[in-house]
């Protein structure tokens, strides 16, 4: 996604099995799996002991975490760093607007918007818990409505924002892997590649095993409420754990097929069908009070919203707060690297103003428009048409809700049929994402991670889910969102205070060096010359002929001369990547000062043919791209001579000297 048309480095694929992060995570995750096999009734008095200890000792801490985390986007997008991109200062944004919400549209949909759709409102409406509101009353409804809209709406979604920003950022900004560990690189510097940077993965990884599996879990329970509802199939374990295991195997077969023969046509299906089956209720239902439902909802949910934001019911304890609140904010972080990834992956060349609008408001519009749609209809059903089945249906077994309101309608069961389908849709691309996700985090950020790890993950994520059925079902699921929340919670405050101490030094950086450095190819090469690089393909060979027989001549001279001149320098050498460092050497630890760098780049050739289309895609337009600790902007290089280049560099940090104070050690992020 994020690879896009334009920019990153994209040499030959690497398969990379980060043995830590896989191994602690895949043994911890099949301790828990045989652990829940092996006892379930065990188990499951484990799980409930489990959940009411976390309510009762952080519920708090869940509560405060999720205002901390809305109020830091919000802040973000309207402060001075809103203008920030990311990417180079240069880059565009590789998808239009309509291409970006229809992708932010499908991220939000999901197994829960139909599990709880119905649901979730009427059993709000039945029970309310907040003191003087009468169940099954217009009050009811109302608050119904502001709880289902908080648990849905930019609250959760402040979470993926969070998570997806970061990653964009130091990824697209600073080259840093696409994984958890590089958003904390400002406050670890290089230990990230550590324990605690494993750490933070693995946190990541069981994360979101768990609130896949959840949503999988919860997925399996309305097949087959709705299999029983329509055509008598027992609701029994062995049914549910049957129906896991065609499913998983289909999002297998999904993982095998690659992400555009599988997971993409899936995508697009699941789009079409949440559609037509949301377009049909809507029709087919009160249209009218629908939409005077939508207005009010949305109007008193922004009305209340610090206060829905706080509400504790400290001075009335109760269990709603565990079962609902609570549960829904470990969810979201549960799946926030997940999502989180998928955002930052199209959102390559965004400001960071439109990111936060963006994936804030987009996807929780269509979403409260959905939980009214469905909500609304079946609380008209049950107060103003009085009927009952619905609500008694939720109460006693809430999978069936959403075949409740849908027998009620016209065409209920061809209705019925395809929610079945849509829920099964959402269960393979839920199944097979996820386990791109993890197999990325496991493998280090590499972005073509072997299909064989994939495939580890689906079958994993689907026994999970057949496990915390058979060891609680709904309970245990609920148990598992929260418990893997909680570290992803503390994780989740050090990437925004990691994020926002980059944004600041890099504010600072370019408030010290403003204007931009000069432009080497009008000093030192002819026009023609120039024109003529601007036009000619590059090769992958030329590029590494051009780093190897220009820059690191240049380089060496430079350090070597920086040297005679006793400043400490070195000659960094990654790979397709040189640098010239300036270090501290006061600092105990290594500490870069100052850094200018060449990155070998590369971007598909645009093709005007549709003979050979394979052929014609894998071409690639290869570049030099020089860098510095600096500034943000970068620019091609490839085919200046020494002399050129090393006055680029001079006059960058004769810039560096000339504003440079006192020693102020700058985090500098690896090339590549």
């Amino acid at each position: 996604m994020a690879g896009g048309e334009r920019g990153g480095t994209e040499p030959e694929p690497k398969v990379v099995v980060h043995p830590i992060v896989f191994g602690v995570s895949a043994c911890l995750i099949v301790a828990v799996s045989a652990f829940g096999a092996a006892v379930p009734e065990t188990a499951g008095r484990v799980f409930s002991a489990l959940q009411g200890w976390i309510v009762h000792t952080f519920g708090w801490f869940y509560m405060l975490c999720i205002a901390l985390f809305l109020l830091f986007v919000l802040y973000l997008a309207f402060s001075r760093f809103g203008a920030v991109r990311l990417g180079p200062d240069d880059s565009e944004p590789e998808y239009s607007r309509l291409s970006w919400f229809a992708m932010l549209f499908s991220a939000g949909i999901g197994i829960g918007l139909l599990f709880f759709g119905v649901a979730e409102p009427l059993l709000h409406f039945a029970a309310p818990p907040a003191e003087g509101i009468a169940p099954l009353s217009p009050q009811a409804a109302r608050f119904a409505m502001n709880a289902t809209f908080l648990h849905w709406g930019i609250h959760g979604w402040a979470v993926y924002v969070l998570i997806g920003l970061a990653l964009a950022y130091f990824a697209y900004r600073h080259d840093l892997p696409l994984t958890l560990r590089s958003a904390l690189y400002p406050l670890l510097g290089d230990r990230i590649h550590g324990p605690i940077g494993n750490a933070v993965d693995i946190a990541a990884v069981i994360g979101t095993v768990f609130g896949v599996a959840t949503s999988l879990g919860l997925g399996v329970l309305q097949v087959n409420a709705g299999l029983n509802y329509l055509f008598d199939v027992p609701e029994v374990p062995w049914v549910q754990v049957s129906l896991i295991a065609a499913i998983t195997l289909m999002a297998t077969v999904s993982v095998v097929a690659g992400l555009d023969a599988g997971i993409k046509r899936l995508s697009e299906l699941n789009m079409i069908l949440a559609v037509v089956l949301l377009l049909a209720v809507f029709v087919l239902g009160p249209t009218v009070f629908l939409l005077s439902a939508f207005l009010q909802n949305v109007g008193a949910y922004a009305s209340e919203i610090v206060a829905l934001t706080f509400r504790q019911f400290a001075y009335q304890p109760n269990e709603w707060l565990g079962g609902w609140t609570l549960f829904y904010w470990a969810w979201w972080m549960a799946w926030a690297p997940f999502v989180g990834m998928f955002i930052a992956r199209i959102s390559r060349g965004r400001t960071l103003r439109e990111f936060v609008v963006g994936v804030l408001l987009a996807p929780s519009l269509f979403i409260f428009f959905w939980m009214t749609v469905f909500g609304d209809s079946a609380i008209h059903a049950v107060l103003v048409e009085g009927q009952d089945r619905v609500l008694e249906l939720a109460q006693n077994n809430m999978p069936l809700a959403l075949f409740g309101l849908l027998e009620g309608l016209p065409l209920g069961f061809p209705l019925s049929v395809l929610a079945i389908v849509l829920i099964v849709t959402f269960f393979v691309t839920s199944s097979d994402s996820g386990s791109l996700v993890v197999d990325m985090l496991a493998s280090g950020g590499a972005e073509d991670p072997p299909v064989w790890q994939r495939v580890f993950w689906a079958l994993t994520q689907g026994l999970i889910a057949a496990v915390l059925l058979l060891a609680g079902g709904l309970g245990a699921l609920q148990t598992a969102a929260l418990t893997s929340g909680l570290p992803l919670a503390v994780v989740l405050l050090a990437v925004g205070f990691g994020l926002y101490t980059a944004l600041s030094r890099e504010a600072q950086a370019q408030a010290r060096y403003e204007g931009p450095p000069l432009p080497v190819a009008s000093v030192a090469i002819d026009w023609r010359r120039r024109l003529k690089q601007l036009v000619r393909h590059h090769d992958r060979r030329s590029a590494e002929q051009f780093l190897a027989e220009t820059v690191r001549p240049a380089f060496e001279s430079v350090v070597l001369e920086l040297r005679t001149l006793e400043v400490q320098a070195t000659l960094r050498d990654d790979a397709e990547a040189l640098a010239v460092e300036v270090i501290d050497p006061a600092s105990e630890v290594p500490a870069v000062l100052f850094a200018y760098g060449v990155q070998l780049r590369s971007y598909r050739t645009m093709t005007f043919t549709v003979l050979e289309p394979q052929r014609e895609a894998a071409r690639r337009h290869w570049y030099a791209e020089a860098w510095c600790s600096t500034t943000a902007e970068r620019y091609d290089v490839l085919g200046i001579d020494r002399s050129a280049l090393i006055d680029d560099l001079l006059s960058h940090y004769s810039r560096w000297v000339a504003a440079r104070t006192a020693p102020q050690p700058v985090d500098v992020p690896a090339a590549s």
